[in-house]
């Protein structure tokens, strides 16, 4: 869709109302407000139903009219539509019982909501002719940048803190993008990603492409909507590093609203962060719309956004919706990790164990019931962050190969694990019990 031509979607200044066509541009030159895509819903509203939807791709294709995608690309990458989670076991643990988890950990094809983002970010960075594209990241949108450019064709140079993950960093380098090693915290590494975007003309996602970038978040909103059988939920536990994604699930819902493909209701909308960097977290707490920007120091290093961009927008939708925003520890977030995939089977990277952790806090403060339909929502795969766990497993001894061996290994580690031993029995001979 040409810039002139665009009548469905522009960019906007959400401050001074000023409108600027479809240019790559992250910010009003006159109030310096992030912009944002603005749609004409009116003339969307006949092609976008559920039925059309319904015969869509099972990926986020499926909603393309309510994103911001240029008139003529094709889009291949089955990104998105991943699965929403009945998560009773971990409800049951932690006194929920309508609780559901949205996981983005299978996300295609690098395993973190980032691919949705990148996939509407490139296609408007061919269609602007960028021959180069990039970002500055903290590691998932620097796997999903270097993936995706390396399959349309594209050159990537990639930005990260020196600090990152190893897995993260081997994640990138593997599709073949330029990776550049910054030494400083994400905050840092974005501030020289604005001035090479200028200077070399070059396509950063979450820079100059950023208003697009962003839209590709609402993909989460939709599909959590469509999984609950056209339907909103009661409450919405998001982690928080920019501050996007928790804001662009609630756009995404205002959206079918307004379309009417759902029901209008009350949601709350509640906020992860980790206590080692959690300004929002920390302005919602104390009833602010600004930021108050912090040194990041947690292990959630995908999180770590000291001084995010859409903070103040995200503070202040929090407490419009009646919700709230919590922080976890390090211990809490690994504690996380670890629990939602004993009792799940999924296996989160840290930001996950944020929002689980925050999820669990929620409901023994009493600010989720346990009867309201919650979801929490899981951005990353565990695989890409191991580092955490280490040490957490001991290693056990080997064992012989022989039954005998192994039936006084067993009797000596887990004794409850054989049939037909008693309780009496299992303390007897040492088991777990």
């Amino acid at each position: 869709m040409s810039e002139s031509s665009c009548t469905v979607y522009e960019l906007k200044c959400p401050e001074c109302k000023k409108g600027f066509g479809n240019v790559p541009l992250s910010a009003c030159p006159d109030c310096l407000a992030p912009l944002e895509v603005q749609y004409d819903l009116d003339s969307v509203r006949g092609r976008f139903t559920k039925e059309s939807v319904a015969a869509g791709p099972a990926n986020i294709w499926r909603y393309k009219e309510l994103l911001p995608i240029p008139e003529g690309h094709q889009p291949d990458l089955p990104v998105g539509f991943t699965p929403l989670v009945k998560a009773d076991r971990l409800g049951k643990r932690i006194g929920a019982t309508n609780l559901y988890v949205k996981n983005d950990a299978v996300c295609f094809p690098t395993l973190s909501f980032k691919d949705r983002v990148v996939a509407v970010a490139l296609a408007n960075a061919q269609h602007f002719g960028f021959d180069v594209v990039g970002c500055s990241s903290t590691g998932n949108l620097a796997n999903s940048v270097a993936a995706q450019s390396t399959r349309l064709g594209l050159r990537a140079c990639i930005l990260v803190p020196s600090d990152l993950e190893p897995a993260k960093i081997l994640n990138t380098q593997v599709y073949g993008a330029k990776l550049v090693r910054i030494e400083g915290n994400y905050d840092h590494v974005n501030r020289l990603c604005t001035l090479i975007a200028d200077e070399y003309k070059w396509g950063f996602v979450n820079v100059n492409l950023r208003p697009y970038y962003a839209e590709g978040s609402k993909t989460v909103g939709y599909e959590i909507a469509e999984q609950l059988g056209w339907r909103l939920p009661d409450n919405i536990v998001c982690p928080m590093a920019g501050g996007s994604l928790i804001r662009k699930i609630k756009k995404a819902f205002a959206e079918l609203v307004a379309l009417g493909i759902v029901e209008d209701k009350p949601v709350k909308f509640f906020g992860a962060q980790a206590t080692g960097c959690s300004p929002i977290s920390h302005s919602v707490k104390n009833g602010w719309d600004d930021i108050e920007p912090q040194r990041p120091n947690t292990i959630a290093r995908s999180l770590a956004i000291g001084n995010p961009a859409d903070g103040p927008a995200a503070s202040k939708m929090i407490q419009s919706t009646g919700g709230y925003a919590e922080d976890v520890s390090d211990v809490e977030i690994v504690s996380g990790i670890q629990e939602l995939a004993e009792t799940e089977g999924i296996f989160t990277e840290t930001a996950g164990g944020v929002t689980t952790a925050v999820t669990a806090k929620l409901y023994a403060d009493g600010r989720i019931g346990k009867d309201e339909l919650t979801v929490s929502v899981i951005t990353g795969n565990g695989l890409k962050t191991t580092d955490p766990l280490v040490g957490k497993f001991a290693e056990e001894r080997a064992v012989k190969p022989r039954l005998a061996e192994f039936d006084a290994f067993l009797r000596e580690s887990d004794a409850s694990l054989i049939t037909g031993v008693a309780e009496e029995e299992v303390e007897l001979v040492g088991g777990t019990k």
